[in-house]
């Protein structure tokens, strides 16, 4: 969000990035603006109502469109579970061996998936893994009796949300190479899925202010959330 402006780009923009826009022009303009000779993500930070020193809003959300990257999953599992794994297009499956390999650096992994037998030991791993988000969670699906709905999950188009110290939720609904609808869809199916791991104890207005912008995009642009929740 530190990236607005009362500026506009010059010739291309019609849009006040303070006053709340439609998403369907938000989509058209910051598509106007990606000019990265890669292919750039298209990020929301979303403004919550939840004071994140008390309560704690997180989750997983499954994208109707997917992501749009390709993602790497490891899997903690052992016989039957481990097979069921390897069919579901898992890239890498271990027990103790993976273990150690996670223990060191160098590897890359953007979900990493345990069976409930294997978390006694996977817990061993929680400094190493707990700050980049990949500790296997049962909330999050990541701890699962059933290693294959998992993988075939992880790898379908999830999302993990997670409040920050702040109260922001940051995440990824696509790239700018998604259709104006596919990058709708997915967040609609974000927000919804959001709301569903609204705290009970919160008061108040839950989601306050939405912002959309790329990778390296010139700013961001306030979404009119009323549309969007009602």
């Amino acid at each position: 969000m530190n990236k607005q402006t009362t500026q506009t780009i010059a010739g291309s923009s019609t849009l006040d990035r303070y006053s709340p826009c439609a998403i369907e022009d938000v989509i058209v303009q910051l598509k106007k603006e990606a000019r990265a000779k890669f292919t750039e993500k298209v990020d929301i930070s979303l403004q919550t109502g939840i004071d994140a020193r008390k309560m704690m809003v997180r989750g997983m959300a499954k994208l109707p469109h997917g992501t749009g990257k390709s993602v790497k999953v490891a899997v903690f599992a052992t016989g039957d579970q481990a097979e069921k794994a390897k069919k579901a297009g898992a890239h890498r499956v271990g027990f103790e061996d993976l273990f150690e390999e996670l223990k060191g650096d160098g590897w890359h992994y953007d979900v990493i998936i345990a069976a409930p037998d294997a978390m006694q030991m996977v817990g061993k791993l929680g400094k190493k893994l707990g700050p980049k988000g990949l500790m296997p969670n049962p909330k999050l699906g990541t701890v699962s009796a059933d290693v294959e709905k998992a993988v075939v999950s992880a790898l379908s188009g999830q999302v993990q949300f997670k409040l920050d110290k702040a109260g922001i939720i940051h995440c990824s609904i696509g790239t700018v190479e998604f259709t104006d609808g596919a990058l709708q869809e997915n967040l609609l199916a974000l927000l919804s899925e959001i709301k569903k791991n609204k705290p009970a104890a919160a008061k108040g207005q839950f989601l306050r202010k939405l912002y959309l912008s790329t990778t390296m995009g010139k700013g961001s642009y306030l979404v009119d959330l009323s549309k969007l929740t009602n």
